[in-house]
């Protein structure tokens, strides 16, 4: 008989004692396992064209462009209709995106080394808010910050890693959360403390002036500059936690705009996935949920390894990016603790007398409870094109969990 408690203690404490270092910016096709030039990694379970969302398709279109695989829309939905083009989940390469999560070969990536467990997670670069690619939008001026991004801010983010030790996530994070971060949708002070990191190391290496303060002013004035390492790392967290014979913990969490799934770390690949939910939150001036998409990103993994919407505690100011109140912020976390396996060794959070976060979703407390995940999110326009229309929360559909206890029942003989 399989013991479902001592598997989740193991693997929560593979989880906790994952030490993601940011080491490096690189190719895409240079590191990520199996990228090839055909391929675009989306965010979520997999997904085919026919049922992409609007902002999946639009990120689609953009990824083609940026690539020169497709000098437009019509085509680069020529070449996809075609069957030219090869859809596969970033998680499924070690890799994140947020919101679409288009990564495509030629892509600037963060890469995040493990040294407890040895293994490294991806993720593609932060183009800040409104109109962007992973929302769904591809303008000329879009795909023209992406090659900055890609030519002049990643390139001087790869020489000015190369010269350092990394960069500790793990470290910056839990000071992140002492300042007023969750570290999923509100992530201003740790993207302070990151450019504040990274400037010195820029400095040794800008050879032109006016480079290195037009990158240091785009990473300091993008308030999600670190929400894309933040990413990787807690996939490279998630990871470690990953495949512990008889864990019912939940080790993925990722939404691609059309289906919500999870992957379990006792049930080996098997995503359970179910309709996504559309997000209940504030929206920017001149558009309403009318406007909205259903739930998107692979940033679901920040609450996978309990920060995000299971650390709102420690960011009440969020309330006012979200909706509701301070109270909401700090309800949010107290539940999350009825349906993990423990209390975070390294995310502590101030308002509840430094209490470990709640991290370890167990898929039998979800259904025994009927309490699902919070989760903090963005939200797209529905129409490819359009970009960010506001932010607010989201819950997963219990079926995913249900359909989980079930099957991991059927294997476990139980």
């Amino acid at each position: 008989m399989v013991d479902i408690t001592k598997a989740n203690e193991q693997a929560v404490k593979q989880m906790m004692e994952a030490r993601p270092i940011l080491t490096g910016v690189a190719v895409a096709r240079d590191v990520v396992p199996g990228m090839r030039d055909n391929l675009i990694l989306h965010a979520g379970p997999p997904i085919g064209w026919a049922r992409m969302s609007g902002p999946m398709r639009g990120a689609v279109i953009g990824g083609l462009i940026f690539e020169g695989l497709a000098k437009d829309e019509k085509e680069a939905v020529a070449m996809v209709e075609k069957g030219e083009v090869d859809f596969e989940p970033c998680h499924h390469h070690s890799s994140v995106g947020p919101m679409a999560g288009v990564t495509t070969a030629s892509m600037m990536v963060y890469v995040l080394e493990n040294e407890t467990h040895g293994n490294k997670a991806y993720s593609n670069l932060n183009e800040g808010y409104g109109k962007v690619l992973r929302y769904g939008a591809f303008s000329k001026e879009i795909i023209e910050k992406l090659r900055w991004m890609n030519d002049v801010m990643g390139t001087m983010l790869a020489d000015a890693l190369a010269k350092s030790d990394g960069l500790d996530i793990r470290a910056l994070l839990s000071e992140s959360l002492h300042m007023g971060d969750e570290g999923h949708n509100r992530n201003k002070a740790g993207s302070i403390l990151y450019t504040a990191k990274l400037a010195p190391l820029i400095a040794k290496v800008a050879e032109d002036a006016a480079a290195e303060a037009e990158v240091l002013q785009f990473l300091g004035d993008n308030a999600l500059s670190v929400l894309n390492p933040v990413m990787a790392a807690c996939k490279a967290m998630a990871d470690a936690a990953h495949g512990v014979e008889g864990s019912t913990m939940v080790t993925t969490m990722a939404r691609n705009g059309t289906d919500f799934g999870i992957r379990v770390s006792g049930l080996g690949e098997d995503w359970f996935t179910a309709p996504v939910e559309q997000p209940d939150g504030l929206y920017f001036p001149g558009y309403t949920s009318e406007d909205a998409s259903g739930d998107i990103g692979d940033s679901t993994i920040t609450e996978t390894t309990g920060i995000g919407a299971f650390a709102m505690a420690s960011a009440p100011a969020i309330v006012q990016f979200i909706s509701g109140t301070p109270q909401d912020a700090l309800k949010a976390s107290l539940e999350m603790y009825e349906i993990t396996v423990a209390e975070h060794s390294h995310f502590t959070i101030p308002n509840l007398e430094f209490r470990g976060t709640p991290v370890g979703i167990d898929i039998r407390k979800v259904v025994e409870l009927g309490v699902v995940p919070r989760v903090n999110t963005g939200i797209a326009h529905k129409e490819a094109g359009v970009g960010q229309v506001g932010a607010g929360l989201v819950r997963p559909p219990i079926k995913i969990f249900e359909d989980a206890v079930l099957a991991y029942a059927k294997k476990y003989k139980l």
